[in-house]
């Protein structure tokens, strides 16, 4: 049997984790600051992805886009290189933070790579908070990121079982009581990872921190996810 390197020895038990914690976005506190868990990175490591020894199969799961029409994911993006993130347009910082890299990284490669290569990108953003975000209100905030960009809301349910086969997890919104005269308002719990689907075999292999990873290193990672590669 193969000897498991410290990286991937690493990347699992972090992953173990990752079930464990949350993270609110503008949450506010110590536990709103902090990571669902770091499995983007090891200590010492210049990448911003873990690529895993044990790869994630792509959640079986059927939602609503932002024009109201049934999604498949596992059908729709069968064969395509695909990045899943689960977040809400309501968040202040991280959701808007991570499509925003990512979509800047996506513009730049535009210049590099051949218009029908990227094409088969597919980023995929599902939302975890479905009572707020419909399908108009994903797609207005989705346009302003890229409006390549794929929104998926539903029922709650079914999208918290999902993210959970991905070790992630979310937890439904609530009011956080403002402090100090400020204004009640509503937050959603939920992990920041960004997973990367290879079209070889539709397996995640590659996990990025949504809150840590940068324009570059996407820039630099996606060439070889589009064509199945590990970075």
């Amino acid at each position: 049997m193969r000897k498991k390197s410290k990286h991937q020895l690493l990347a699992a038990a972090l992953l173990a984790a990752a079930t464990l914690t949350l993270s609110a976005c503008g949450g506010g506190g110590d536990k709103g600051n902090s990571p669902i868990a770091d499995v983007s990175t090891e200590a010492g490591s210049d990448k911003a992805a873990t690529v895993l020894d044990k790869p994630f199969k792509k959640p079986d799961m059927v939602l609503t886009d932002t024009h109201g029409k049934k999604y498949d994911l596992r059908e729709q993006t069968k064969g395509k290189p695909t990045l899943l993130y689960f977040g809400y347009t309501n968040c202040p910082d991280v959701c808007p933070l991570t499509m925003s890299n990512i979509a800047v990284a996506k513009k730049q490669l535009a210049t590099k790579l051949p218009k029908s290569e990227l094409d088969k990108l597919q980023v995929v953003f599902v939302t975890t908070d479905p009572k707020r975000d419909t399908p108009e209100v994903l797609g207005k905030w989705l346009k302003a990121q890229d409006p390549e960009f794929i929104g998926l809301t539903g029922d709650f349910a079914t999208i918290q079982a999902s993210a959970r086969t991905v070790g992630i997890s979310i937890e439904p919104s609530k009011v956080e009581k403002g402090k100090d005269g400020k204004k009640d308002k509503v937050v959603s719990m939920h992990g920041t990872q960004v997973i990367a689907f290879s079209p070889k075999n539709d397996a995640g292999y590659v996990v990025y921190n949504g809150q840590d990873t940068r324009v570059e290193e996407y820039e630099k990672d996606l060439p070889k996810i589009l064509k199945g590669q590990n970075p």
